[in-house]
């Protein structure tokens, strides 16, 4: 399958295959080996139709039993069974929950016993940190020095909430970890070409990058207007600059530079498909010492 790649981003996901599952990975987040990550693609699962094939999503009208393999699948890729997993519980909030080994298994083999979590973090070795997507933003951390990982999800709604910031800060918080020791990734998700938006959402980010820490930022990079009222929003950039601000070091970040809606064979993409797909995700996991 040939993929519609977007120029500029050097740092961008590479493209790994084990068995019939394809999947991407960023090569900074590997660095000293603190953690193993993976975004998944549509590529290698057992779901059918409009979920075919890689779909997590329970919530969608997909075969539980196919999600429940699509899961088992990608355990092995960790070395894991899905006990192993911890899911987030997706409101476009920027909640963010530090996860421990109580919660492991929740969302896949167990219920989630909260509601309203879109971030994840944790010190625990083994634990699967999981995020779903089809347009919005995959955040990805890691903390080689502390050894802390996280994974946050954010769509316009959490990136006009700075979900990168706060999930650098609970890291910070619960964990001690430094800023500008945190490595970061920001995956695949909907690109500032196709993601038109109205007055409304443009005016929300146009208020936020115009005030500090986020007032050297050229507004016109990220919003470009275009007739009828509407917009087209970068957020690649906009969450960029939220973990720039944030303290992350610009050669701890690489971006993105696959879309989802320019590639829905290959990513569930909501726009692209009118809401007929499923989700894929992203997945990290700290390695034992």
């Amino acid at each position: 399958m040939e993929l519609k790649r977007k120029a500029g981003h050097e740092a961008s996901p590479e493209i790994r295959r084990e068995g019939e599952i394809e999947y991407l990975v960023f090569p900074l987040l590997e660095a000293g080996g603190a953690a193993r990550h993976l975004v998944s693609t549509r590529l290698g699962g057992v779901s059918r139709g409009m979920f075919a094939s890689m779909n997590y999503s329970y919530m969608r009208g997909d075969d539980p039993a196919a999600v429940d393999e699509n899961y088992r699948r990608t355990a092995r890729l960790f070395g894991r069974t899905p006990d192993a997993f911890v899911c987030s519980d997706q409101t476009h909030t920027v909640n963010v929950r530090a996860v421990t080994e109580a919660d492991a298994g929740k969302g896949v083999v167990r219920p989630k016993d909260y509601t309203d979590v879109d971030g994840l973090v944790t010190d625990v070795p083994g634990l699967i940190l999981s995020t779903l997507y089809a347009d919005c933003v995959p955040l990805l951390f890691v903390d080689p020095v502390k050894r802390v990982i996280g994974c946050s999800h954010s769509g316009w709604r959490g990136t006009a909430a700075q979900m990168g910031r706060v999930t650098v800060e609970k890291m910070r918080d619960v964990y001690g970890c430094d800023p500008s020791d945190i490595l970061a990734a920001v995956g695949p998700s909907i690109c500032g070409d196709c993601y038109e938006v109205g007055k409304e959402v443009a005016d929300t980010f146009a208020a936020l990058f115009s005030r500090p820490p986020y007032s050297g930022v050229r507004l016109e990079e990220l919003l470009r207007e275009e007739r009828g009222g509407k917009f087209r929003l970068d957020l690649w950039r906009a969450n960029a600059e939220i973990l720039l601000a944030a303290g992350i070091r610009r050669e701890h970040l690489a971006v993105t530079d696959l879309c989802t809606c320019c590639n829905p064979e290959y990513l569930f993409s909501h726009r692209a498909s009118r809401g007929r797909r499923g989700n894929f995700g992203a997945f990290i996991m700290l390695n034992e010492v």
